[in-house]
C-alpha cells in the first residue's frame, strides 16, 4: 500500500484513477490545482505522485517541478498518450495510456512504491 498524490486537470479522470488505486489498496489524495498540490505535499509524505495524461506539457512540467520541490521523496509517474509522448524527462517511470484511465495504473504505482 502506498500513499499516492494523483494530479490532473479533469476531475472525472482523476476521480476514476483514484478509485482504481484505492481498490488496489492505496491511499490516494487528489490535487487538481497548484494550491491543493502544495497543501497536500505539506501535509503528507507521498511515496508516488501520478501526473495525468490529459495535462498539457507546460502544466506537466510545472506540476513535476512542484512535486520535486514540495514532495521530494515522491517518485513521479507520468501518464502519457501516443500523441503527446513523454514530457517529463526526469520522471521515475512512465506509463503509456490508450484510454483515460490505464488498467496497469495500480500495478505501476505498486512497483514504484516498492523501490
Amino acid at each position: 500500500m502506498a500513499l499516492v498524490l494523483c494530479t490532473g486537470v479533469d476531475p472525472s479522470v482523476v476521480r476514476t484513477r483514484q478509485l482504481i488505486l484505492e481498490r488496489a489498496g492505496h491511499v490516494v489524495i487528489p490535487a487538481l490545482d497548484e494550491p491543493s498540490l502544495i497543501a497536500a505535499c505539506r501535509q503528507n509524505k507521498f511515496e508516488v505522485a501520478v501526473v495525468g495524461q490529459t495535462t498539457s506539457a507546460k502544466i506537466k512540467r510545472r506540476i513535476a517541478g512542484l512535486i520535486r520541490e514540495c514532495c521530494q521523496d515522491a517518485k513521479v509517474l507520468e501518464l502519457y498518450t501516443v500523441s503527446s509522448g513523454k514530457v517529463l524527462e526526469d520522471a521515475d517511470s512512465w506509463l503509456e495510456v490508450l484510454a483515460d484511465v490505464p488498467q496497469e495504473l495500480a500495478a505501476r504505482v505498486e512497483a514504484l512504491a516498492a523501490k
